[in-house]
């Protein structure tokens, strides 16, 4: 076939035979295919006929099977390069159902196998390509391997044609990446397989406000612009490194209860606990610092667990005489009045002291933007100021503490406000100085909580644990084993004496935060607005032992 306008003008016919309308074909002098309305544009670069077929047929797949122009500024780049990759399989599996023979087209322009130990972004999108194209293809890789049973299952169970299913495993698939740390940078991403598009056509770029050159590259990766700058990361980027400032003040190992060896594995986890870098951050914060102090303060109740060492006095019977009672019965005698019979002292109940150990979870999903532009993070910190000014009226002794985990040999534990301490300026500035980073190994966060709260006086003790998500890690790939394990940590801290609840932002959260603490020691926020008057409420439960 001639590379020339008699080459083009004989794709621009097949392109009419597959799609049933006209196509019009245009060289462009590019590396990727453009495909814009009912114009394909093939990059000069693009040689052998095979590969311009399979060009053309994939464009055609869009046509007949794609909604163009889909809003993406609901998503973010990672995001979008995802549900772009799975709509490229679906259209493309749609397509080769009613033209078998195309198959054949896509599988001869398949690029060479990634090096498996290559698990970057395109690396893995390649292997995941490579999976749904050909059934009888093999990988090692859990998250490809998840990718291929996701799509045969909704391919079987929703069908090819429904788009809604496949953008929900799309989005399950990009937040499993981000909780693997994979970096994705939108300006170097080139879609893998060779043969489609830049996936402009699937998406409506109107509202960023990128720079021309800048949105010309994420194009081209079929990515949106960046949103302006902030503390959270964005998906699927790099999550920030520990500061320089950090301060380790201790390594721990704990077990980890193992649900198939139904036994705890011994010395299996390290918990390294650290203190923010806060430093400098102080003049910046400290705005946003006395908007907080211009919050009413949380009203909560007294805490009035009870114990049998305090002596009640005036009752009406006992084992010992209330003196202060028997002299002011004398003195009514004196009056001619009445007296009272209440003459008697017994052991009775009196105030206990509280201390409650709110722990943060500070994953990397908590970085993510709510529907109010806030992230499930910054209202995590306001929550916890507000609780702390408040701690007056409900909490004897409150701490506040954070967690993040990136596999089991690095759980990091922040120590943020220690019980009975002051929320003076600098732990203002350690509390705001948090980011949300890696995973959410929940188990060994709340077994060093527990030893950390064995510390404290008699009485009344628990950890409320905030979080937004079931318990994972990237080491870690059954689902129930982290729950499992979190599950004993809670039963552990209930034999230490220590009561174990959770406040979850999360609609779907029951099925495991009940599995791991039972069913009344938590409660669920549909709204993360809500969270801090819920933390409030649920922290007055604990230290009120109710």
């Amino acid at each position: 076939m001639s590379e020339g306008h008699g080459g083009l003008g004989a794709l621009a016919l097949l392109a009419r035979g597959l799609a049933g309308i006209d196509v019009e074909v245009q060289a462009l002098a590019g590396a990727r295919a453009v495909l814009t309305g009912r114009k394909l544009l093939l990059p000069e670069s693009a040689t052998g006929p095979g590969l311009r077929r399979a060009m053309v047929a994939h464009a055609v797949a869009h046509l007949r099977h794609s909604q163009p122009a889909r809003p993406a500024h609901t998503l973010r780049p990672m995001g979008i390069a995802i549900v772009s990759a799975i709509e490229d399989a679906r259209v493309e599996r749609l397509l080769c159902r009613d033209f078998p023979g195309l198959h054949g087209w896509f599988a001869a322009s398949l690029p060479p196998v990634p090096d498996a130990l290559d698990l970057g972004f395109a690396a893995l999108v390649s292997r995941m390509d490579r999976l749904l194209l050909l059934p009888s293809s093999q990988d090692d890789n859990h998250w490809v391997n998840k990718a291929r049973r996701l799509f045969e299952e909704t391919a079987a169970g929703a069908g090819l044609e429904d788009y809604d299913a496949f953008r929900a495993i799309a989005s399950i698939l990009a937040n499993d990446l981000g909780q693997m740390r994979v970096r994705f940078e939108p300006r170097d991403y080139v879609v893998p397989a060779p043969w489609r598009d830049d996936n402009s056509y699937l998406w409506d770029f109107a509202e960023t406000d990128a720079a021309p050159d800048e949105a010309i590259a994420l194009r081209q990766a079929g990515a949106r612009p960046p949103p302006p700058p902030s503390d959270a990361p964005t998906e699927g980027s790099a999550p920030p490194p520990d500061a320089a400032g950090d301060i380790e003040l201790g390594r721990y190992t704990y077990p980890e209860w193992d649900r198939r060896l139904e036994r705890l594995r011994p010395d299996w986890c390290t918990v390294i606990e650290k203190l923010p870098a806060w430093q400098g951050l102080l003049p910046a914060r400290e705005q946003a610092s006395a908007g907080s102090e211009r919050i009413a303060p949380l009203a909560l109740p007294r805490a009035r667990h009870l114990d049998r060492t305090h002596r009640l006095r005036r009752q009406w019977e006992g084992d010992d005489i209330d003196l202060n009672a028997a002299i002011e019965v004398l003195v009514d005698r004196r009056l001619r009045l009445r007296p009272d019979a209440r003459l008697f002292m017994r052991p009775g109940k009196g105030p206990r002291p509280s201390s409650v150990l709110v722990l943060l979870d500070l994953s990397a999903s908590a970085n993510d933007p709510g529907p109010h532009a806030a992230s499930l993070l910054d209202i995590e910190k306001q929550a916890a100021l507000m609780l702390a000014a408040s701690n007056a009226r409900g909490v004897d002794r409150l701490a506040i503490h954070g967690f993040s985990s990136n596999t089991r040999a690095e759980v990091y534990y922040y120590r943020l406000l220690e019980s009975g301490m002051p929320l003076d300026a600098p732990a203002r500035a350690m509390i705001g100085a948090l980011h949300g980073r890696y995973s959410t190994r929940m188990g060994a966060a709340l077994r060093h909580a527990t030893s950390l709260m064995r510390a404290e006086p008699p009485g009344q003790r628990a950890v409320l644990l905030v979080t937004d998500g079931a318990p994972s890690d990237i080491d870690v790939h059954d689902a129930r084993y982290l729950i499992e394990d979190a599950r004993q940590a809670v039963a552990e801290a209930r034999d230490a004496g220590v009561r174990a609840a959770c406040v979850a932002v999360d609609g779907a959260a029951d099925a495991y935060v009940r599995r791991i603490f039972g069913w009344r020691d938590y409660c669920i926020a549909d709204d993360a607005r809500s969270l801090p008057a819920r933390l409030a409420r649920m922290s007055a439960r604990l230290a009120a032992a109710h």
